[in-house]
């Protein structure tokens, strides 16, 4: 099933973890409806954009999954408002500014970039236009700290 015309639902909640531990990783109706939204207004125009492949490593998480993981379980994950991206050839820290210059977000995050083009990752949330936050951070091994 396509969420939009480059992103398919089965990328979308492919999990690792769900298929080693036989978990189910589907989303609800709401889950879906958000994952649509994520796809439509955030990851398009970044595919768009960049004219190339989003990798998409980690979007939907069932709350049996999120938690199988270690996450928060306040997580967008679990809402299907979130993806974890990168682009290849496309420095991550540059996607990141990019996405907060040019792209309607709810939360944006640069996880664990050290300066290398291809370190870490970006994580970005969308809820809707009237509710999103345009909050920026960016987490590595000494914490998180928030940007303007």
């Amino acid at each position: 099933m396509k969420l939009s015309p480059h992103f398919s639902l089965d990328e979308m909640i492919k999990s690792q973890t769900a298929l080693r531990k036989g978990l189910d990783n589907n989303p609800d109706g709401d889950q879906l409806e958000a994952m649509v939204d994520l796809c439509e207004y955030v990851l398009e125009p970044i595919r768009k954009y960049w004219n190339r492949p989003v990798i998409v490593s980690s979007a939907f998480r069932a709350p049996e999954v999120n938690k199988a993981i270690g996450g928060k379980n306040t997580s967008q994950h679990t809402k299907g408002q979130a993806a974890d991206i990168e682009i290849p050839g496309v420095d991550n820290l540059d996607l990141y500014h990019w996405i907060g210059q040019s792209v309607e977000f709810d939360q944006l995050i640069l996880e664990f970039y050290s300066g290398e083009p291809a370190s870490g990752w970006v994580h970005v949330s969308y809820v809707s236009r009237e509710t999103n936050r345009r909050e920026r951070l960016r987490i590595d091994k000494s914490g998180v700290r928030r940007e303007q």
